[in-house]
């Protein structure tokens, strides 16, 4: 076995100082040190690690995730995604439950064998992490050396690999909303490009813009082509994880996380960990057509889903219905000026801007041109 802490303090030396997981047994002492030493998020699925450490990485921290082998599956879209195209790198910890020829659970069986076989597929370099302290530390050299690259790269780590490490006594976080408002009045369907180009029209020096997936960041770039916009591609659903990674980690910056329909409907469960951690320059817009436009009009089940009611209740500050631009832009005025995790939702009109165009920069070039803009 190697020391958690002394692990712990090697990877902080190298810069790793900020951590997101999902509880594995085999991990359970890095989580502890993790959480008892520095800044931890605890997320509901492993894709929503890797999303929430993507929007660590581009407010400058250098973001390390945990998670069980098997979770390593819920992982696969943002890691191929979002952190290949757009060149986002993390150090990953992933256990080998159901190591062959040590007896395990029988849902572990198939997993322990295709592990290594699966980090292979998605290009990723890894090493088993070594219980020897003096090898640990060379490995830690090369992770960061592929990390520095802008290349993730990851560590398999076997049973009894860690030393005990003791939980402190945690703080349990309770965020009640302020503010809930409900369907008041008919809605207007606003079109998605004349929403987006209302909410352009209102950013500040410190604005940055989330883009979702598919016609809402095809969108935004016909409206603006700006560097403090990102434009997601493929990871649906991931796009308010980023923003909360980004969130905690600059602060002093407005994050606008424009979302869709079907894709907060993929990841409901990163509702719950951005209530739970609430960062006041959050704001989170959902457009809801009722429809996965991008893919030709299927219906989704948006119309029976009281997101609202959801918002509020995962412990967003405000959770507010918006009727039409009008309200839309007092309520984001309103945030502007007293700044709480937000959460505003407006029925949009079906379809999408004619002969709408693509963004002409690479996923990575857009995220370097963000880089620039946050260090600013």
């Amino acid at each position: 076995m190697i020391s958690t802490k002394e692990f712990g303090n090697e990877l902080r030396r190298h810069g790793f100082d900020f951590f997101t997981g999902v509880p594995c047994s085999f991990l359970k002492n890095l989580i502890n040190y993790a959480i008892n030493d520095c800044d931890y998020i605890a997320a509901t699925n492993e894709g929503e690690v890797v999303a929430i450490a993507a929007g660590a990485y581009l407010g400058g921290k250098k973001p390390v995730v945990l998670m069980q082998n098997s979770g390593l599956t819920n992982a696969v879209s943002p890691l191929v995604s979002l952190n290949f195209p757009f060149r986002l790198p993390v150090l990953g910890f992933v256990s080998l439950r159901g190591e062959p020829g040590i007896p395990d659970e029988p849902q572990h069986e198939l997993m322990g064998c295709i592990t290594t076989e699966m980090l292979d597929l998605m290009n990723i370099k890894w090493e088993y992490l070594s219980s020897d302290f003096d090898e640990v530390k060379k490995q830690l050299v090369r992770a960061n050396a592929y990390f520095e690259n802008d290349q993730s790269f990851f560590f398999v780590v076997k049973k009894n690999t860690f030393e005990k490490e003791p939980l402190n006594e945690q703080k349990q976080l309770s965020n009640q909303n302020k503010i809930k408002i409900m369907k008041t009045k008919e809605n207007e369907f606003p079109t998605r490009f004349e929403t987006l180009k209302l909410i352009n029209s209102l950013k500040g020096e410190k604005t940055v813009q989330l883009a979702t997936t598919g016609k809402t960041g095809r969108e935004l770039y016909e409206v603006e082509d700006s560097h403090n916009n990102l434009y997601m591609v493929g990871s649906m659903g991931c796009i308010s994880s980023i923003g909360l990674g980004l969130a905690l980690t600059k602060k002093d910056h407005e994050i606008v996380v424009i979302e869709g329909d079907g894709a907060l409907l993929m990841r409901m469960g990163s509702l719950a960990t951005n209530g739970y951690y609430a960062p006041k320059n959050m704001l989170h817009i959902l457009l809801d057509n009722n429809t996965h436009d991008s893919t030709g009009g299927q219906l989704t089940v948006s119309h029976n889903v009281q997101f609202v009611d959801i918002a509020a209740a995962s412990g967003y500050s405000n959770s507010i219905h918006i009727h039409n631009l009008t309200e839309l832009e007092a309520q984001i005025n309103a945030w502007k000026k007293d700044k709480q995790l937000t959460f505003l939702y407006i029925n949009i009109a079906k379809g999408s801007k004619e002969n709408l165009g693509r963004p002409k920069m690479k996923p990575h070039e857009v995220k370097e041109r963000l880089k620039v803009f946050l260090d600013g």
